[in-house]
């Protein structure tokens, strides 16, 4: 079972999935993310997410690439090192900024990329 909230703050809005995202919990994150795709910034927080599996990883890509597509970016916070691992090994870390807690992930969303 996946529980997802969404936050609207004050410049970006916070979606929060708690619960393993893998191929039986995957749609109910990827509808999340599309219903997010018109907003300017997305912070994805994956702190109380124990487990992703690719069918999660190819969602939040596609959550990623829907945001951009409408001038939008995305953020990740995950302060579980397991998560953590498989975003750098994957190199997810490299199109999109994942930091260690919401504040600094906040800090990330929509910094010009360093050339």
């Amino acid at each position: 079972m996946l529980d997802i909230t969404v936050e609207h703050h004050d410049g970006y809005v916070l979606c929060r999935p708690a619960g393993e995202l893998d191929a039986y919990t995957v749609a109910q994150f990827r509808e999340a993310l599309t219903e997010l795709g018109e907003e300017k910034y997305v912070l994805v927080d994956l702190s109380d997410v124990p487990f992703m599996d690719s069918a999660g990883l190819g969602a939040l890509i596609g959550g990623i690439r829907r945001a951009r597509e409408n001038d939008g970016d995305v953020a990740v916070a995950c302060n579980r090192p397991a998560l953590t691992r498989l975003l750098h090994t994957t190199g997810f870390d490299r199109i999109v900024p994942v930091m260690e807690s919401v504040e600094e992930a906040v800090l990330a969303l929509g910094e010009p990329e360093a050339t």
